[in-house]
């Protein structure tokens, strides 16, 4: 073509590009001139003159920059076709407008040279260095024209190893070839970036003067004005050489990193003072020292501990802190923080270690600089030094060393300070709440991250004390008599819960709450860590006295009292004496209000407090039983006389503390005492929960609803709250049986269970069979716990379908049919009422017509949002009587569950011998739980159905889980299926604007309780029916094999040694829930839920399926399965770990099945794009045994190519035009010799043979 009808054409597209970039063009031009712009690049022959000619420096930058990427789009999608010389035409011209064609370096657009570099990057991986042998020599070239080009040669070397090496954007064997080249030539690489890097920056620094001349003289030196612009381009290359040298130091040898005495590391250690360049040298130290490898290969970091470049790094890190929070400079000191911490590691790897590394002499600079950045006032750079700490208190080496000891109460000091939670984004009452601001989007993130790092922090106290138990002891002595004296500072914001009282912001509490943390982890650490004669047993009963003297009426602070007691309860083991005041403190912790008599609710704070005491009389009579049981009287005495006030305690209260004495009465080793003293402490509960009030309400639906008061409508829905004791009283009794069945046990050594009484005999196995003083008291009230489960459920209505092995699955309501043909016929089973049939919902009074559902705590937790900060200790636990309604019934329909979840393991054989105690349960815990929600399900299997299958013995599979077990999976495929069809449509229709009445937040929780309710449903199968044995090992093995660089990190596959349980077997062997347990795995990969597809496809599905494999599978049956996992890999290919298993599964099914059933290969025939000559090939070889050769990772990457075109990519990949680039010739092919012609038969004398043994 002419060169008028290029210029013709380019004045097209100028006019295109400047309606497209133009903010006032109409969207039809837009889109009319954007059709034109690609059409013209995807079919126009002479797209290279015209992108050269669009290029041209005279163009404004938007048209050059269109330019250019038409000539980018050429090479990317074009090159394969084009002829030699028009290549060398095009490459000519684009090293030709890197040489002239861009403007100055500071006038150039950043967009224009990204572009360039890109262009030179995409022909450098189709062309070098077959073709283009001479690439690195034109570069070096280049570089001597100017720091024009110097930069942009710099940006070529970063964009080619970011391609080839991070992100691997080529084909593998172009990726060897460029790899291997570039490791060939990286001496003169490595060479050419860092005199680039020196001169650049000598120059740089003598037009400016170095950072000791500015020091030195009286008034800063100014850049001439002529320079200037000189001295910024020699930063911009200084700049652009860090930024490509970090893009190789990842990933070079070490040996070209440590070259001439560490000439770089040197280097960059300099440049840490040159404020332009500081936080690029940083980077690339960072990376550095952050290596991995040999040890023998990183002993020359530790040059990085020497006089000169510890000075270096100590000044830089000064001179950034002293000049004030500058985003630039603190960017710098988070860098330089990470750089001491790799150096810490490397210290922690090479010292002790066979590559004979000393201590070094400055470990001392070394560990003050590393305390100076965990006392600077930015928490996020204290909590950075938090895991290199705990490295060295861990290192046997190390933690030995008197430097080290030296510093453990300075850091221990400085940890006192650490853990004050201060630092709120939203406040001004700590420096460090100005670096927050830049770390933190709230208050909600900082905290969040705060008790991260609190517990952090813990950790490596505890390794402190470890070391030094006695200083961190003596350092919480003084800090807790400091609290105790001082008097309470409220501040600024006064708390809901009473006038003068503190608020989580008060500095009274954030310090008394940091103390209480320190000395709960030194003291503990302590008694772990000391000999009981080395115990300061006096300063720690002194210490007990004066927390137990302490008197406060103020909640928070109260509670963190609580927490020193227990804290300094180890103490009373030598001082048995003081037990008393120790009870009498926390008694009265359990009666505690902040106004007596006051009938306001109360808020979290108080509540917390009464919680908090009685957990520390369960804690106490938990771990210090023979301690408390002297005193055993005393404290029966006292509970009993809390209880009889039937308004002093809630429930929960009142049951905490009846669950310490059934702990205490298991030191009874008695059972006929403990047996007496069980029925005397439960005969309240026994008559109240067996009287017929009770069974009245218990049987009847609506005389349920009326009694616990929630058919009611209420004036005042704050204060008035007529049914409260009604629903106290069942609470009372829930919460106590579900304490009894908890704590009550038998002794623990068998000699000590014989001689009390608790052992009835032995099993076959010759285990002992052991009773439960608690059984009858338990059993007798465990119809009525199964009526008032059975007031939320009823009877589902049940289908049946047939399966693909012929039998029949239960199934409920109406679903769709399986993929393979099935006549359904329809069973009407009877039907109960319950309180979330619809019926019994329109019962429930106005103020309650939403008692039945989500707390919103509930819901915030399964959508991941935090509670608001001040709510969660001054607000009440229910606002209102509709939430104090909705928890009640929440937690009365948990605990129940609980119980019947803990039943086994108390009760063992007197529970599971229960005459009918399946049918039991499917006429309570299994009825209609079509009208149970999925926020009620999940917990239902999660503490009930799980603990049971677990705990239950093998001779009562058949008898109790099987029957219950069964109609359940039948029952959960089904609802699942259907959950997630309504899902599958609501996202096919989400395009459509349709009015819904259901908002977007609501779909939201729907979809995830859904997800919630799936990976439960399938973690229960998988406790039922897969032994997990050997997959550590599996895991550890496979990442060993293989090839490094071919082995994609995510290539899993199932643990070969998954086996199926004893109940597993019992459960295939039912037809009907045989059939529930396969579709409901093989269903489940195609629901959009990543984690539960990667679960059940690594652990249950080949499994379940291996178990059936002899039997006669339907043809439409073994298809089915084999579908369901490519609809798996559709869904979830996108995902590397689901798509890496889905393959091996569908791999193991076809390569196991495909000799028997022929349909299979008509379902892979069916694949898009799969090719039926590589299908045929793999075929004939997977049916002819002798042709088997092929090691079964080849056979499965073979089996991957066929299956690609049904494997699921992300959205942003499925229409992106596809980039082929070709490969070349082979630079570096190995040739195996042939042993037989050149070592065997050439040498009659036999003297060859030793040719193969010679080095």
């Amino acid at each position: 073509m002419s060169a008028e009808q290029v210029s013709s054409l380019c004045e097209q597209l100028v006019k295109a590009v400047t309606v497209i970039m133009d903010p006032a063009s109409t969207q039809r031009y837009r889109l009319e001139a954007l059709k034109f712009c690609e059409e013209f690049k995807e079919k126009c022959p002479i797209c290279v003159p015209c992108g050269l000619k669009l290029a041209e420096k005279t163009q404004t930058a938007i048209v050059r920059h269109f330019g250019l990427q038409i000539l980018e789009h050429v090479v990317k999608f074009r090159w394969n076709s084009m002829p030699r010389l028009e290549k060398v035409y095009l490459k000519n011209n684009v090293m030709g407008l890197i040489s002239n064609g861009t403007q100055n370096i500071l006038e150039e657009e950043s967009h224009i040279k990204d572009v360039l570099s890109r262009i030179v990057v995409e022909m450098i991986k189709r062309e070098w260095p077959q073709h283009w042998p001479d690439m690195l020599k034109e570069l070096d070239t280049l570089s001597k024209q100017g720091e024009t080009q110097t930069e942009l040669v710099m940006f070529i070397l970063l964009r080619l190893a970011e391609d080839v090496v991070t992100f691997q954007t080529l084909p593998a064997q172009r990726r060897r070839d460029i790899q291997q080249t570039l490791t060939q030539n990286m001496e003169k690489i490595f060479s050419f970036l860092l005199s680039t890097l020196q001169q650049n920056v000598n120059k740089y620094r003598r037009m400016v003067g170095a950072p000791q001349e500015r020091d030195a003289l009286t008034t800063p030196q100014k850049t001439d004005l002529a320079q200037e612009p000189k001295a910024q381009a020699n930063c911009r290359v200084g700049i652009a050489a860090l930024n490509t040298l970090a893009g190789y130091i990842d990933w070079v040898a070490m040996s070209h990193i440590t070259a001439d005495n560490c000439k770089l590391l040197e280097m960059l250690c300099l440049l840490l003072n040159e404020p332009e360049l500081q936080v690029g040298a940083a980077e690339c130290l960072l990376i550095a020292v952050s290596r991995k490898g040999k040890l023998e290969d990183r002993k020359p970091l530790m040059v990085l501990f020497g006089d000169v470049a510890m000075h270096y790094i100590l000044s830089a890190a000064q001179t950034a802190d002293g000049e004030g929070l500058v985003e630039k400079h603190y960017v710098f000191l988070k860098r330089l923080c990470q750089v001491l911490c790799a150096l810490g590691s490397q210290l922690c790897a090479l010292v002790g270690s066979d590559s004979d590394v000393d201590t070094p002499a400055n470990l001392g600079k070394y560990l003050d600089s590393f305390l100076a950045f965990t006392t600077h006032p930015s928490q996020f750079l204290r909590s950075s030094t938090q895991i290199t700490w705990g490295a060295l208190f861990r290192h046997e080496i190390l933690s030995r060393d008197p430097l080290l000891l030296a510093m453990i109460p300075k850091y221990l000091r400085a940890s006192m300070t650490n853990l004050v939670k201060v630092g709120f984004p939203s406040k001004t009452d700590s420096p460090s709440c100005e670096y927050s601001r830049f770390d933190f989007d709230s208050d909600e993130d900082f905290n969040a991250f705060f008790n991260s790092f609190r517990a952090q922090q813990g950790e490596v106290m505890r390794m402190a004390c470890r070391l030094d138990p006695k200083t961190g002891f003596q350092m919480a002595g003084e800090w807790l008599k400091y609290q105790l004296a001082s008097p309470v500072d409220i501040g600024p914001m006064n708390s809901k819960t009473g006038e003068g009282l503190c608020s989580i912001f008060s500095p009274s509490f954030v310090q008394w709450d940091a103390m209480t943390f320190f000395s709960e982890s030194v003291i503990s650490q302590m008694f772990r860590t000391l000999d009981k004669e080395e115990i300061p047993v006096n300063d720690g009963i002194e210490l007990l006295q004066l927390v137990l003297n302490f008197e406060t009426k103020d909640p928070l602070i109260l509670s963190c009292v609580l927490t020193n007691v227990s804290a300094l309860f180890p103490f009373v083991t030598y001082r048995p004496e003081y037990l008393p005041q120790v009870l009498s403190k926390l008694f009265t912790a359990v009666t505690f209000e902040v106004i007596e008599e006051s009938k306001a609710p109360r808020t979290r704070a108080v509540k917390n407090v009464r919680r908090h005491a009685c957990s520390s009389i369960i804690k106490m009579c938990r771990d210090y039983p023979q301690l408390v049981l002297p005193n055993f009287e005393m404290l029966y005495n006292h509970v009993k006389q809390l209880l009889s006030n039937e308004l002093l305690l809630t429930q929960m209260e009142k049951c905490a503390l009846m669950e310490a004495l059934v702990l205490i009465s298991n030191q009874f080793k008695d059972y006929q005492r403990q047996k007496v003293f069980l029925e005397e402490l439960m005969s309240p509960v026994a008559n109240l929960w067996l009287s017929e009030e009770m069974q009245r309400v218990l049987s009847d639906p609506e005389a349920f609803i009326s009694y616990v008061g929630a058919d009611n409508k209420i004036a005042d829905p704050v204060l008035e709250d007529p049914s409260g004791l009604n629903r106290s009283r069942i609470s009372f009794c829930v919460y106590t049986i579900l304490g009894v069945v908890k704590r009550a046990r038998w002794p623990t050594t068998l000699e000590e269970a014989k001689a009390g009484g608790f052992v009835i005999g032995c099993m076959p196995s010759g285990n002992p069979i052991y009773r439960n003083p608690c059984t009858e008291q338990v059993l007798k009230l465990l119809d009525n716990l199964l009526a008032l489960i059975s007031r939320y459920n009823g009877i589902a209505v049940l289908e049946e379908a047939v399966g693909p092995f012929g039998c029949r699955i239960y199934a409920v309501c109406s679903c769709r049919r399986p993929e393979w043909r099935s006549e359904v016929s329809k069973e009407r089973g009877r039907t109960h009422n319950n309180l979330y049939m619809p019926e019994m919902v329109a019962k429930l009074g106005e103020t309650f017509a939403k008692a039945l559902d989500m707390l919103e705590v509930e819901k915030n937790a399964i959508l991941g949002l935090p509670q608001p900060l001040l709510e969660l200790y001054d607000s009440p636990v229910y606002k209102t009587i509709l939430e104090r309604m909705q928890g009640f019934f929440c937690t009365l329909y948990d605990n129940c569950f609980h119980i019947l979840g803990n039943a086994g393991p108390s009760m063992q054989q007197d529970f599971y011998t229960v005459d009918g105690l399946a049918s039991q349960f499917l006429n309570s815990a299994f009825v209609n739980l079509n009208n149970i929600p999925d926020y009620r399900l999940r917990p239902m299997l999660r503490v009930f159905v799980k603990p049971l299958v677990l705990s239950c013995p093998s001779e009562h599979y058949e008898t109790l889980l099987c029957p219950m077990l069964g109609p359940l999976f039948t029952y959960l495929h089904v609802r699942l299926s259907q959950k997630w069809q309504v899902i599958s449509q609501r996202s096919m229709l989400c395009e459509e604007d349709t009015a819904d009445d259901n908002p977007e937040s609501q779909e939201m929780l729907e979809e995830q309780l859904v997800r919630l309710l799936t990976r439960e449903v399938m973690d229960l199968i998988t406790v039922c029916c897969v032994s997990k044995k050997g997959t550590a090992e599996h895991n550890s093995s496979a990442a060993a094999d293989g090839d490094d660089d071919e082995m994609m990190s995510t290539d899993v596959t199932p643990p070969s040694s998954a086996e199926l349980t004893e109940l597993g077997k019992c459960l295939m062997k039912q037809e009907d829930v045989c059939t529930a347990l396969l579709i409901t795995a093989y269903r489940s990969l195609s629901w959009k839920d990543t984690l539960s597809c990667q679960r059940t496809t690594t652990q249950l599905c080949w499994p379940l399926l291996k178990q059936v494999l002899t039997g006669n599978l339907l043809p439409d049956a073994v298809t089915w399965f084999f579908t369901g996992v490519l609809k798996g890999l559709q869904t979830h290919g996108q995902h590397d770990g689901c798509m890496a298993a889905l393959v091996h599964l569908a791999f193991q099914i076809y390569e196991a099945l495909r000799p028997r059933y022929a349909e299979l290969k008509a379902v892979m025939e069916q694949i898009p794009e799969i090719q039926k000559e590589s299908l045929e090939q793999f075929d004939s070889k997977l049916l002819n045994p002798t042709l088997l050769k092929v090691a079964d990772k080849r056979r499965k990457d073979n089996f991957k190519r066929l299956i690609a075109g049904c494997i699921g990519k992300p959205l942003g990949e499925q229409f992106r035009k596809e980039v082929h680039i070709r490969n070349l010739p082979s630079l570096f092919k190995k040739v195996k010799p042939s042993l037989e012609t050149d070592v065997l038969e050439n040498n009659e004398d036999g003297e060859g043979l030793t040719a193969l043994f010679e080095p």
